[in-house]
């Protein structure tokens, strides 16, 4: 088994209209795929839109370079001109692979069971649902039209699901919970009770949904848990990553609004909000009831304490500690977390810790010489 194979050939010239690209070179080339730009073959594509690869743009043996306008390429190689390369990448995968496909139930042959279905199937009747037998569905649960529960999927009581939604093997949606359309829960996903999904929402294996916040009374010494009777709101086109978990609020909801994308092994901390389209990386940690704005980019292995506000636009780059409210539309850095021009100067200060070290024991020598040779003679 080698690398996905594209859904038909397409020629330069094709995909130069699709993608909204200017062509310089040969328009009947035909491409089968899309490879990075050191290991791309005749038949593939490639990109640029870091210019750390630039290098690779005279020795690529890819078919065609999608780059920005007055880019120049080895001989051979086409250019497919655009404003926004990285946007245009990704246009051209979607024109070449299409997005992932859900494929039916299919009995195995002569067994009269069922079977996963292998590439090139396709669903006879895209508007029949299709329900495991193998699968855990309450009578009581609603399941809307052209969806696919795969075998040992459980749906509890109370929930429904939207139209066209695909719910893999070992995934639990639990009592009560509401699915919008075109939903895809991916294997060993676990939405516990009373959890709201938007439309379009996508989450990856292994992540937990609404699961109890961290709340403990402290008395006597002991840790006393609070029930946590609160939620988790998803809105529409929100992608979770594998391994992720958002706790449900004690009192209240948990949400993340519209469009965010949230990567692999995020916590999210019961009772906080984030806002619309944002982008939060791996290994991100956020307290409770922090109230996070549209449009904030938070990078790997960020830790935000509890009850914070991060206003909109803000940037944090990775691995800070954000202790304090960050105002609309500021860049953090640093270890605690402080505007990311005096984070870079505090960084390359202590980048020789030892040898600044060094250098004051030896004023200090000198000042104490100094003083020694300056003080008066005692009688």
């Amino acid at each position: 088994m080698g690398a996905v194979r594209a859904i038909k050939a397409f020629t330069l010239s094709e995909i130069a209209a699709r993608i909204g690209a200017e062509l310089r070179g040969d328009g009947s080339r035909r491409v089968w795929g899309v490879g990075a730009i050191d290991t791309a073959t005749g038949e593939e594509l490639t990109f640029l839109a870091n210019p750390k690869y630039r290098h690779h743009l005279a020795t690529t043996k890819a078919a065609a370079v999608i780059a920005g306008q007055g880019t120049e390429v080895g001989p051979g190689v086409a250019l497919l001109e655009c404003a926004d390369p990285y946007l245009a990448f990704r246009e051209a995968m979607v024109m070449l692979y299409g997005f992932r496909q859900h494929h039916p139930l299919v009995p195995s042959a002569g067994s009269g069971g069922e079977s996963d279905a292998g590439a090139g199937f396709a669903r006879a009747n895209p508007r029949a649902t299709e329900i495991s037998s193998r699968a855990s569905v309450h009578s009581s649960a609603v399941i809307g039209d052209g969806c696919i529960i795969y075998p040992f999927a459980v749906v509890e009581a109370g929930a429904s699901i939207g139209a066209n939604c695909v719910i893999y093997p070992h995934a639990f949606v639990g009592r009560d919970c509401y699915l919008g359309a075109s939903c895809v829960i991916y294997a060993n996903v676990s939405l516990y009770e009373g959890c709201t999904l938007g439309d379009r929402v996508v989450i990856q294996s292994g992540t937990v949904i609404g699961c109890d916040g961290y709340g403990f009374a402290t008395s006597g010494g002991a840790h006393a848990r609070i029930p946590q009777v609160g939620s988790v709101s998803i809105e529409s086109d929100v992608d979770i990553g594998s391994c992720c978990v958002i706790s449900r609020a004690a009192i209240g909801e948990t949400r993340i609004g519209e469009g965010t994308k949230i990567a692999d092994l995020v916590a999210v901390g019961h009772g906080t909000t984030i806002g619309k389209h944002c982008l939060i990386v791996s290994l991100v940690g956020i307290s409770g009831s922090v109230r996070i704005g549209n449009y904030v980019v938070i990078g790997g292995q960020t830790g935000i304490t509890g009850h914070l506000k991060i206003g909109d636009g803000a940037q944090i780059a990775g691995k800070t500690a954000v202790v304090t409210d960050i105002p609309a539309g500021m860049k953090v850095a640093g270890i605690p977390g402080v505007d990311h021009d005096l984070a870079k100067r505090n960084a390359f200060a202590g980048l020789n810790l030892y040898e600044l070290s060094k250098r004051v024991k030896q004023m200090e020598r000198q000042l104490a010489q100094l003083l020694k040779n300056e003080s008066p003679e005692q009688p």
